[in-house]
């Protein structure tokens, strides 16, 4: 064999191992680009989702800011003393403590009766009747 046969003979041995790693680049290559199309298939999803939540959104009634719901309006006890107590605060508009609640009612000023008014004016600050601003300070709520 002449030098030339071995120098061609090499040059078709590099051609064919430079075809196998384009092959393999190339296989690569489409590998690549099918995870790409995949991701893009999935993309298309999500923004497919996106415009039918906003779509379906834009569908609902117009949440227009209402006025809160009216709590429901506290029943006053049936007993007598409660009315009366509420009759004080009906025609005064200055917050009172138990005593002068007292006194309004012409109640003697003794401390069973002011402790007996002051736990009734209690019991109606838990039902929202009056309020109690601060501390033993009862006031009639204003609307």
């Amino acid at each position: 064999m002449s030098s030339s046969e071995l120098t061609l003979g090499a040059v078709l041995a590099h051609l064919e191992e430079q075809e196998r790693e384009i092959a393999a680049q190339a296989e690569a290559t489409r590998g690549r680009i099918a995870e790409l199309i995949a991701q893009l298939a999935e993309f298309d999803q999500v923004a497919e989702e996106v415009r039918i939540t906003r779509k379906t959104l834009l569908a609902l009634p117009d949440p227009s800011p209402q006025s809160p719901p009216t709590p429901p309006a506290a029943t006053l006890p049936d007993h007598p003393a409660y009315q009366q107590i509420m009759a004080v605060f009906a025609a005064t508009h200055t917050p009172l403590r138990a005593r002068a609640v007292c006194e309004a009612m012409d109640l003697e000023i003794t401390p069973s009766n002011v402790n007996n008014v002051r736990l009734k004016l209690k019991r109606l600050v838990d039902r929202g009747i009056p309020l109690e601003p601060e501390q033993g300070l009862f006031t009639q709520p204003r609307p």
